[in-house]
C-alpha cells in the first residue's frame, strides 16, 4: 500500500523542510558549545567560575533556551562543566572531572551536617594522630597563629568560621600526606557546621561566644597532644572535639522533631 503514515511528510522536500529547525538548532547548540570550550581552553572562562545564567546566555548568543540546555548538556558530558543544584553551572575546566565535593546545598539540613560530620571523625582524627608523630615546628606555628585568629575573632564578635577551618587544615598539612591536605581544601569552610546553620548577622551574643570559646578550648586540647607528639592523645581529643558536636547537632536534630 502506498498509505503514508499520519505526520510523515510525503516527499523529500517536505521531509526536508520539517529537518531544518531542528538541524539548525543542533547547529546552533554546537556553536554555542565551541564558542564556551574555546572560553575554557584559553583561560577566559577559569575552573570554578560560573556561567552566566541561561537567559544572559540566549540574550548574548541570540539563541532559544532551548540551544543553551542542549549546549549546557554537552559540555557536562564533555566534563567542561557541571550543574549545582540550587546555584548555577561552574566551569571545571581543562582535564578536570567532577571530584568528590560538598557543596553549601549538600549541608543544607541538620541531617546533612550530622553526615558531614560523621565523614569528618573518620578522617581527622586519623590526621591528628599522624600530625602528632609527624609535625614540624613550622606546622605547630601555624595551628597556634589559627587558634589565635580564632579566639581574637570571637572576642572581636564574629563567628572565626575561617580561622577554625585553617587550624583543621594545618593538621592535615602536620600529616606529611598531600592527600588529607588536598581532601581539606576540597572539602572547604563548608565543613565548619556554623558556616552554614548558624546566624549570620555579623553578631554573637554572649551565650554564643562562650560555646566559641568551649570549641575553641577543644581545638587548644588537640593541639596540646600533638605538640606533646602524643598520638593516640591527638586522636582521642579530636575525635572528643567533633563527636562533641555531633551530639549538639543531634540535640538539635531531636528538639526539632
Amino acid at each position: 500500500m502506498d498509505t503514508v503514515a499520519k505526520g510523515i511528510p510525503e516527499n523529500s522536500a517536505e521531509l526536508a523542510t520539517s529537518a531544518r529547525p531542528r538541524q539548525r538548532a543542533r547547529s546552533l547548540a554546537h556553536g554555542l558549545v565551541e564558542d564556551l570550550s574555546e572560553k575554557i581552553r584559553n583561560q577566559q572562562l577559569k575552573a570554578e567560575d560560573k556561567l552566566p545564567t541561561e537567559s544572559a546566555l540566549m540574550q548574548a548568543y541570540g539563541v532559544s533556551r532551548t540551544v543553551v540546555r542542549e549546549a549546557i548538556s554537552k559540555l557536562q558530558a564533555a566534563r567542561l562543566v557541571e550543574t549545582r543544584h540550587g546555584i548555577g553551572t561552574f566551569v571545571l575546566g581543562i582535564g578536570e572531572t567532577p571530584g568528590f565535593k560538598i557543596t553549601p546545598d549538600q549541608v543544607g539540613t541538620l541531617q546533612d551536617v550530622i553526615a558531614v560530620l560523621e565523614l569528618r571523625i573518620g578522617l581527622e582524627t586519623e590526621a591528628a594522630a599522624l600530625a602528632a608523630q609527624r609535625r614540624t615546628p613550622a606546622n605547630l606555628e601555624a595551628m597556634r597563629l589559627a587558634l589565635e585568629a580564632v579566639a581574637a575573632a570571637v572576642e572581636a564578635g564574629q563567628d572565626a568560621v575561617p580561622p577554625d577551618f585553617q587550624f583543621h587544615l594545618e593538621i592535615a598539612r602536620a600529616t606529611q600526606n598531600s592527600h588529607f591536605t588536598d581532601l581539606m581544601n576540597t572539602l572547604g569552610n563548608t565543613i565548619i557546621p556554623r558556616a552554614r546553620l548558624e546566624a549570620r548577622d555579623g553578631t554573637v551574643s554572649d551565650e554564643r561566644r562562650a560555646y566559641l570559646r568551649r570549641v575553641n578550648g577543644e581545638h587548644e586540647s588537640i593541639l596540646d597532644a600533638i605538640a606533646a607528639q602524643d598520638a593516640d592523645a591527638a586522636r582521642a581529643a579530636m575525635r572528643t572535639h567533633l563527636a562533641n558536636s555531633r551530639e549538639r547537632r543531634r540535640r538539635a536534630q531531636a528538639s526539632l522533631g
